[in-house]
């Protein structure tokens, strides 16, 4: 049994949440309507979702192995939407090198990177740059998935490499720092 999918998932005072019974799955379609935002998500017909008393109750409708993945899944899932239409999920990534920064053109975010020309991302409906000292990134949505695939669309244009650790990385994330081959020489010349 899912330790997850058994837990219910209180619904906030100015949150909304609907639930239609047919989805393009097969299963239910529920809306999340916030104060930020509406949210949907199709499930799948081996759940099935209700509301009562101000929680979202999920149960499993068949016992089969897709059914157990999907419960604490889908239990996640509706969670985080809860969550999004309340406060933003951010993702905040930085520029690390020399010639490396962002400008915010409208909803374009463009990006000078280490290539000849400068990559420009347009900003998918309910997602939002923000740019700080021009090489601190802040990418805001409500959609929690949406907000981590254009975070890391952005990261792998210059993903940071390990001998000068130039790149766009995320804001906490550690590089791993190579020698180069100059240091490689000199370590085996003193041995």
């Amino acid at each position: 049994m899912s330790r997850i999918g058994i837990k219910p998932v209180q619904i906030p005072q100015n949150v909304e949440v609907r639930i239609e019974e047919k989805s393009n799955l097969g299963g239910q379609k529920i809306i999340v309507k916030g104060p930020l935002g509406e949210i949907s998500k199709d499930l799948r017909k081996e759940i099935k979702v209700s509301i009562e008393k101000e929680v979202v109750v999920l149960k499993r409708m068949k016992n089969t192995k897709m059914a157990k993945s999907l419960y604490g899944l889908y239990r996640t899932l509706i969670s985080n939407m809860i969550e999004g239409v309340v406060k933003h999920f951010e993702k905040h990534l930085e520029l690390v090198g020399i010639g490396y920064r962002a400008e915010l053109k409208g909803n374009e975010l463009s990006l000078k990177a280490g290539a000849t020309h400068p990559y420009v991302v347009k900003a998918p409906e309910g997602i939002s740059f923000e740019v700080n000292d021009k090489i601190n990134l802040t990418i805001r949505g409500i959609d929690k998935q949406e907000v981590g695939q254009i975070a890391a669309y952005i990261r792998s244009l210059s993903k940071p490499e390990p001998y000068k650790g130039k790149g766009i990385r995320y804001k906490d994330e550690y590089v791993r720092r190579k020698p180069g081959k100059a240091a490689k020489a000199a370590e085996g010349a003193s041995e």
